[in-house]
């Protein structure tokens, strides 16, 4: 276990654990210090400049992120020269960004304007246009890149090497034409990439966004209600966030993109795959079946309601069971369905219709 000691954090004493940075300490005590590349799956980075504090008997102010915390310390958060750094700052990011980022906003929330909106800082320097390369025609399905929107954060690159194993984008060029870029320029289909969307979820400004509703024209992420679920694609688990535009579909509501939950919140940590993340378009698809069907006396498959078609199987099952006994049946489930669902199956089978005879794939 780690030595406890204490540190000086704004003026008040606080026992700290060394093995943390300033960052985490300071969240545990309920200070925000704003950061742009810090996320809790990727090493630290400190290349945003964004989180950066005073500590007493240091020339220079410190990345919080990066910067293990030790006793004795005395660490300033807040002041003055803290703040005017972050202005300072984050002019010089808006610099280059879309004039408009806020009214272009179409995807994820743009973090960099929300800090510009807190701190009050409006582009005071002079706009210049964006050197950063981007490859408009990638062939894709998913991953979107714009440019000028980047900040050279490098969440994107760090969670592909450090989270995923694949390093199929990286930082290329140098100076104001650095850029997010594969190997020789080859699409990511040719690259090593995986198509998780990984690269989506971290990005703090959008820069790293979604074709599906992003050339949909749907609502941005802010409009959206977001209702939690388990991806049944495979049976890991992991939990997603449906996000929804409710007036959609005559009030029906539809499901426009679907984002992972915050790293540390769920057993996925933030994480999910290519199917996880974009294998939803099956939702509005013209040839999908909206409700249960019931083979009627003429051999054609007709609509029914779900208490109708749960009757029509539970009569199926007892009759099978009247003429040929129990262990005429048998219950398959699925591993793609949840723990919940399949002790459901399992307990219909033994308690309900009394057999043993319940399988499903996960115990092969």
């Amino acid at each position: 276990m780690s030595k406890i000691n204490l540190a000086n954090v704004d003026g008040v004493e606080y026992e700290i654990s060394q093995s943390e940075t300033i960052l985490e300490s300071a969240r545990k005590l309920g200070k925000e210090i704003p950061t742009l590349c810090d996320d809790s799956r990727l090493d630290p980075n400190g290349c945003c400049r964004m989180c950066l504090v005073e500590i007493d008997g240091w020339p220079r102010m410190a990345p919080a992120c990066a910067t293990n915390i030790s006793p004795g310390m005395k660490i300033i958060t807040e002041n003055e020269r803290v703040r005017r750094h972050r202005e300072t700052l984050i002019s010089l990011y808006l610099s280059d960004h879309p004039k408009n980022p806020k009214d272009e906003e179409k995807g994820a929330p743009n973090q960099l304007i929300l800090l510009a909106e807190k701190y009050g800082v409006s582009n005071g320097w002079p706009h210049l246009e964006s050197k950063r390369f981007e490859r408009e025609d990638d062939p894709n399905p998913f991953v979107h890149f714009q440019a000028d929107k980047c900040i050279l954060c490098a969440r994107c690159v760090r969670y592909c090497d450090e989270v995923e194993g694949v390093s199929a984008i990286t930082l290329a060029g140098r100076g104001s034409d650095t850029t997010i870029a594969t190997a020789d320029n080859v699409s990511l289909l040719e690259s090593t990439c995986e198509l998780c969307g990984g690269c989506i979820d971290v990005c703090p400004t959008g820069a790293m966004g979604e074709k599906m509703p992003l050339f949909s024209n749907e609502l941005p992420e802010r409009e959206l209600s977001k209702v939690r679920t388990t991806c049944n694609y495979c049976g890991v688990g992991c939990q997603m966030d449906l996000n929804i535009d409710s007036k959609a579909n005559n009030g029906r509501g539809k499901v426009v993109k679907v984002t992972s939950p915050p790293p540390g919140t769920t057993t996925n940590d933030g994480n999910l795959c290519v199917k996880g993340r974009f294998a939803y378009d099956f939702i509005e698809h013209k040839d999908r079946i909206m409700s249960p069907l019931i083979r009627g006396e003429d051999g054609i498959l007709h609509e029914a309601s779900w208490d109708e078609a749960m009757q029509h199987a539970s009569k199926g099952l007892l009759a099978v069971r009247e003429k040929h006994g129990s262990d005429a049946l048998g219950f398959i489930s699925s591993s793609r369905c949840t723990g919940e669902e399949n002790y459901l199956v399992q307990k219909l089978s033994r308690a309900v219709f009394n057999t043993n005879n319940v399988h499903q794939c996960a115990a092969t």
